[in-house]
């Protein structure tokens, strides 16, 4: 199995729980990969700054 390239955010990696979702979901992948390096950090921000894990989970649900 080949390991699919994900883009990055411009300061922020891509956390493991949203890099799976990403391998996972059809046509996610490329959409996340076509948004801009400052767009991606933004929601690896918005994804990673909540306090509760439910939150986040929503948030990567989204």
């Amino acid at each position: 199995m080949t390991k699919k390239e994900i883009a990055e955010g411009t300061i922020h990696k891509v956390p493991a729980d949203l890099q799976k979702v990403l391998e996972s979901k059809s046509g996610v992948l490329a959409k996340w990969n076509d948004l801009t390096p400052l767009a991606r950090n933004e929601w690896i921000c918005w994804i990673t700054i909540v306090k509760k894990p439910e939150t986040r989970e929503n948030h990567i649900a989204r």
